[in-house]
């Protein structure tokens, strides 16, 4: 299965949702089973590591952000099987360019926080103007997403 993570700039939310995500996998031994990538909706990054204080949190959890920031394409939408947005602004930015493909595009498209079995907010808050804790609170979110995500994921049994 191809899971792609979206934010806007890929430096924050969507890499360490991949970071999560490979973690949790590799603890489930489920590595074979999935290719997990992130971009941003924005191009503004690209090329640059993970966010220091988004790194230093996950590290934190004996979490590595092993991504680089790039901007999501066309041929995205048609190459995973998931994408998950982490916020209202960017499911609509990857779903205007589901419309743009048409037919074409593939992917299963939907909120991050749509997998979450212990919060019932819908969005993954952006941390990157605010301090340390934000940083912890979006891990927060993202480990208990990432976990119904796989769930999910494996209770499917399909791609699609």
């Amino acid at each position: 299965m191809k899971v792609l993570f979206v934010c806007l700039g890929n430096i924050c939310r969507s890499p360490a949702a991949e970071g999560v995500f490979l973690h949790l996998i590799e603890q489930r031994q489920l590595t074979d089973q999935f290719l997990v990538d992130s971009a941003g909706t924005g191009g503004w990054h690209v090329g640059n590591p993970a966010d220091r204080r988004m790194q230093a949190a996950a590290r934190r959890r004996g979490i590595h952000l092993p991504s680089r920031a790039r901007q999501l394409e066309l041929g995205d939408l048609k190459s995973f099987d998931h994408i998950l947005a982490m916020d209202q602004d960017n499911l609509h930015n990857v779903s205007s360019m589901a419309n743009e493909l048409g037919p074409r595009s593939t992917a299963k498209i939907r909120l991050m926080l749509s997998h979450a079995r212990r919060s019932d907010t819908l969005e993954v808050p952006d941390p990157y103007y605010g301090g340390d804790q934000g940083f912890e609170h979006v891990l927060d979110l993202l480990e208990d997403a990432c976990e119904g995500l796989i769930e999910d994921l494996l209770a499917s049994g399909t791609k699609r």
